[in-house]
């Protein structure tokens, strides 16, 4: 999810910068794009650490028998 949202982020950034020309009061259209991307470029990089992360993690199965050896299913 973080991927994708960081790709939308710069996509629209990218957007903002170089094809719309918008007046805000108070913030330029261009510092607005920039702000957009980089924000898209983190939100990536912090995605794809973070996939990095979960991809290393080991998931441990334990059984424990208690040396009952009757059965228990009726046979």
């Amino acid at each position: 999810m973080g991927i994708g949202i960081g790709v939308v982020l710069f996509v629209l950034g990218a957007i903002v910068y170089f094809a719309l020309e918008i007046n805000l009061v108070g913030m330029d259209d261009a510092a607005l794009g920039i702000i957009l991307m980089i924000a898209g470029v983190a939100a990536v990089v912090i995605g794809l650490i973070m996939n990095q992360q979960r991809a290393r993690t080991k998931h441990v199965v334990e059984e424990r028998h208690t040396g009952d050896t009757r059965r228990t299913d009726g046979v």
